[in-house]
């Protein structure tokens, strides 16, 4: 049976709390989709996410992306801002350090050979993404990767002319923070858009 997981960094509490208010702000009276919540959809920056086989583990290969990662016992990101992504998408745009490509990294080296290619959404419209981003979904089911990985939290999701909006305004109503804070390695079930819908296993980010 296919099952849908993802891999992803959660925020410490302060900034689980900061990205849930960022969203009701960006979103103004407009409902970004899917709503963030500390009992739901958990605010988070996804590492890699897609269809996966009964072959896959998720405390194993967890535990193998944690080794792998070497990361810290937290990170911290630098906000890029509020970003408008085709098509309809808000995202709250991260920094992309090298440590972040290395976890990305370690995190395909597990889960890639579990990947269920077959379940691969040929029919996707690709038009709009950029050509790195076409060439990661095709080899790994997944926009972004690689030279197309782009780490942020995502806000939601609305009609694309409100998605626009909410974006260019976003500077005039909402005061976003410049750092954010991650403790915390999560492997869950992908929900509405792709949502952080529940946690399969979690880990610190250094196994030390």
């Amino acid at each position: 049976m296919t099952r849908w997981l993802g891999i992803a960094l959660l925020p410490s509490a302060e900034h689980r709390t900061a990205a849930i208010r960022l969203q009701r702000e960006v979103g103004g009276d407009h409902e970004l989709r899917p709503p963030l919540s500390p009992d739901g959809n958990l605010p988070h920056v996804t590492v890699f996410q897609g269809p996966f086989l009964d072959s896959l583990d998720p405390a194993a290969e967890l535990d193998r992306i944690v080794a792998g990662a070497d990361a810290p016992e937290r990170i911290a990101l630098a906000s890029r801002g509020v970003v408008y992504q085709p098509t309809g998408w808000v995202f709250l745009a991260l920094e992309r350090p090298p440590l972040l490509e290395k976890i990305q990294q370690s995190t395909l080296a597990a889960l890639a050979p579990h990947l269920d290619r077959s379940a691969f959404d040929p029919s996707k419209d690709v038009s709009r993404f950029t050509e790195d981003e076409r060439e990661s979904f095709e080899r790994y089911g997944y926009r972004y990767t690689g030279p197309a990985y782009a780490p942020h939290i995502t806000l939601g999701r609305a009609e694309e002319a409100v998605a626009q909006e909410l974006v260019r305004s976003a500077p005039e109503r909402v005061d976003v923070p410049g750092t954010w804070v991650f403790d915390r390695f999560s492997c869950y079930v992908m929900g509405e858009n792709g949502a952080h819908a529940e946690i399969v296993e979690e880990r610190t980010l250094s196994p030390r």
